[in-house]
């Protein structure tokens, strides 16, 4: 489904990706963890060209993404779901004109479009609010219509960047049951979820790859991670989970 051969990024002469290669599989869900500052976002937004990588090829269900012209991946970033950090809304459009953009983008009836917006908030219990103004929602709100546009257009990939980095800690367990209530029902849809949050990660995640200084250093299922792990960060996450 999705394979990433030796990506490389580097900002001056600070190297962020320094080789990185996966293999996700259809349906599976990866987590992928690491200090703050290590390449994560890097990593996950050069997937669909949101940055630019130096070198390394991408694949995705057997396209060469590294290759495609700039019309060609808008086109492509239509079936891969992407849930920022910072929501990243129209602020003059409404909660249901938000969620159905990409549809409509795409080419869809205004009134079917919107249909199926009702029926992506509701699935992160937004439906009430469709009419209103982003900008009169909560951050945890706005991260629930970040969701909502993202399942709307039913992809076959959804990366998520560290959904609720920018969330006040109260709002974190919301986003997080609503996450998990979606991996659940993940059909064949396949999902990398950079995250912080490490008892989420154990419960949703097929495996979980941990990053250091632009690269994986260590990757397993999650009773391997943090049972028994064998890099320094696998360490202090096994640590952080025994604490609580």
């Amino acid at each position: 489904m999705l394979e990433v051969k030796n990506l490389q990024k580097r900002y001056d002469s600070d190297i962020v990706l320094n080789g990185v290669n996966l293999n996700l599989k259809k349906g599976e869900i990866i987590a992928i963890m690491g200090p703050s500052g290590c390449g994560k976002s890097t990593f996950i937004r050069s997937i669909n060209r949101l940055v630019e990588a130096d070198k390394g090829e991408i694949y995705f269900q057997g396209k060469a993404i590294h290759n495609l012209s700039e019309k060609e991946i808008e086109k492509l970033r239509l079936n891969i779901g992407f849930v920022f950090q910072h929501f990243n809304q129209v602020k003059r459009l409404s909660v249901k004109q938000n969620t159905a953009l990409g549809l409509i983008k795409k080419g869809m009836n205004l009134d079917l479009a919107y249909e199926k917006a009702l029926v992506a908030l509701t699935k992160v219990g937004l439906e009430r609010y469709a009419e209103i103004s982003v900008n009169n929602l909560s951050g945890g709100e706005k991260q629930r219509v970040g969701i909502a546009r993202a399942l709307v257009m039913d992809p076959d990939l959804i990366l998520l960047d560290e959904p609720t980095a920018s969330l006040d800690p109260i709002l974190v367990q919301d986003i997080l049951e609503i996450l998990e209530s979606i991996t659940k029902e993940r059909k064949a849809r396949s999902m990398i979820i950079v995250t912080h949050q490490a008892a989420f990660a154990r419960k949703v995640a097929d495996r979980i790859f941990l990053m250091d200084k632009g690269k994986f250093i260590e990757s397993g299922t999650a009773e391997e991670i943090f049972n028994n792990p064998l890099s320094w960060i696998g360490k202090k996450y096994k640590k952080i989970m025994n604490y609580r």
